[in-house]
């Protein structure tokens, strides 16, 4: 069984990684290459692997370094099976149909300049209808079902806490009767963030595949980002500036409106400075996203379900204006008034994001908020490494408003969360492939681990094999309560007991609001929901039934 990193081993972007053992091949992640244009050439590079030969595709997100190159992978060839977790495969759908029209916009534009400079046209690296040919592969599934993909490779998602539906994969795989453990820990997010749950601890593995992206970087508490946050937006507004706020469409733009939804709906302090303030977040795809978000609670943690369950949506605000067209785009750069605008994309490297720094960067009354990371080559790295001239649309533009980083809201774990994470395994992994960040992260997080935990990782920087050695044997019985772990059948009974308490509340409101004059559109969704509840209901009363029979034959025929 050998290991070979195929991207994020040279940076942040282009996550792809291939498992070849000697029946099979399964491909984790495979993602967009993004930033500099040398890095972005890297998109239209051969597969370093035949894609028509892969069984299997493991998704950990919906982040475009992490999902952008499918529809690619499946133009030139892929045919197998893309598993991820329910809730990314409805973020897949919006990203990759909004990646390809980008890529098809932006052929046309360069297509434009070629023909009037006499050079030959580019073809897009793929289209929006490649992207919908390649949602036909998307198998979705639920964190923490064991998942067997055939006689040898058996795999769970656990949450990874850094967007809606990130997963960390727990992957056994089988050559010889001999059983090793493979841990790909996708994008690890942040202790104790509004709306998602907090990252999995895994308690063992053989070979653990790892991001560093904050390997090297301890991030402020979110706490004091988001008063930072509230006290930009209204300095900002009092010298009649308007805020920008790049921001990734899928996770922060989401926690963005959670945290400005708090300010709105309470008694802050900022609450009357903010009363007539308006929040625009102008981007298709992250209105889609929010939306999808909306549609996907069951991921969320308890203190956001607590807020839904009794009617407060924390995703929407009465200041919260969602803009879909270019027109409504265009107006909010044409209007004077002090506003906040959230826009796509988080690097500023395309989108409608661009276009509001052209209209903003230059007034010394304007702020521009970065809440992510931001790749070498970006235009987001670039004005974070204090550049006074930026170009844009082929125009010079001055940088005089004011840059501020709040590295608080991002949604990657820093130094001391990647530790605590690796911590968690109670047995030594044989070998820690250290991936996903720039060389000096990785190297840095490295030496830490070395240091504390006296085991020395192997640092990827260049996309490279290894040959992986056979474990010892595993009883197949072992392998799948490894993967339904002690805390997990703890998590499973806490579930049963949330859900029984929330369902008391939901039924309480549901007498009074079916016997009031409700519209039919309403009552029809009601109606469809409750009658998927006693489907559930009643499979899961089957399930614990038959368990039953298993361990006494006798009641069974009783």
């Amino acid at each position: 069984m050998k290991i070979q990193f195929c991207g994020a081993a040279m940076g942040v972007t282009g996550s792809c990684h291939l498992i070849t053992t000697e029946k099979h091949k399964i491909l984790l992640d495979c993602g967009q290459f993004q930033g500099s244009k040398t890095r972005e050439a890297m998109n239209y590079e051969p597969f370093p692997f035949d894609p028509a030969e892969i069984d299997y595709m493991i998704l950990s997100h919906a982040h475009i370094d992490h999902c952008g190159r499918i529809p690619l992978l499946v133009k030139r060839g892929f045919k197998g099976e893309i598993y991820c977790t329910d809730a990314t495969a409805d973020l897949v759908e919006v990203m990759l149909k909004d990646s390809g029209y980008i890529h098809e916009k932006e052929a046309e534009w360069k297509n434009r300049k070629n023909e009037r400079a006499g050079r030959p046209a580019v073809e897009p690296l793929y289209t929006f209808n490649d992207a919908m040919d390649s949602l036909k592969f998307i198998k979705p599934v639920l964190y923490d079902q064991l998942i067997e993909l055939n006689d040898e490779m058996k795999f769970v998602f656990n949450d990874a806490g850094h967007i809606l539906g990130s997963a960390i994969t727990e992957l056994w795989i089988t050559e010889e009767d001999k059983t090793s453990k493979i841990v790909f820990s996708g994008d690890l997010g942040v202790m104790d963030r509004p709306i998602l749950r907090n990252p999995t601890i895994i308690k063992k593995a053989d070979y653990v595949i790892m991001e560093t992206t904050y390997g090297n970087r301890v991030h402020p508490s979110n706490s004091l980002d988001v008063t930072r946050l509230m006290d930009i937006i209204r300095d900002t507004a009092k010298r009649g500036g308007t805020t920008v706020i790049p921001s990734f469409a899928v996770g922060r733009t989401q926690e963005l409106i959670y945290e400005l939804n708090r300010v709105y709906d309470s008694d802050s302090e900022y609450r009357k400075d903010f009363e007539n303030l308006m929040v625009y977040v102008d981007s298709p795809m992250a209105t889609t996203a929010t939306e999808v978000f909306k549609r996907n609670a069951q991921v969320f943690d308890d203190e956001t379900k607590a807020y839904i369950t009794k009617g407060d949506n924390p995703l929407d605000f009465k200041n919260l204006k969602f803009t879909r067209t270019s027109q409504e785009s265009m107006w909010l750069n044409s209007d004077p008034t002090p506003k906040v605008i959230i826009s796509a994309s988080g690097m500023c490297d395309a989108g409608r994001i661009r276009h509001h720094l052209k209209h903003n960067l230059w007034n010394r009354k304007s702020s521009i908020i970065f809440v992510g990371y931001q790749a070498e080559g970006t235009l987001g790295r670039l004005l974070l490494d204090g550049a006074k001239e930026v170009t844009l649309f082929g125009e010079n533009v001055q940088v005089n408003a004011q840059i501020h980083n709040l590295e608080g809201f991002s949604g990657h774990a820093d130094k001391d969360g990647l530790f605590a994470w690796l911590s968690g395994f109670q047995t030594v992994p044989k070998h820690v492939f250290l991936v996903h960040g720039e060389e000096e992260s990785k190297k840095a997080f490295a030496y830490t681990v070395k240091e504390k935990l006296g085991y020395d990782p192997i640092v990827v920087t260049e996309q490279s094999e290894y040959i992986l050695e056979k474990d010892e044997i595993v009883d197949s019985r072992i392998i799948e309560n490894d993967g339904l772990q002690e805390e997990i059948i703890s998590n499973t009974q806490d579930t049963l007991t949330d859900i029984h308490s929330r369902i008391e509340d939901i039924l309480y409101n549901a007498k009074l609001a079916v016997g009031k004059d409700i519209s039919p559109a309403k009552m029809t969704k009601i109606n469809n929901l409750v009658m998927e509840l006693e489907k559930s209901t009643i499979n899961l009363g089957a399930v614990i039934n038959e368990e039953d029979r298993d361990k006494n034959p006798a009641e069974g025929l009783a």
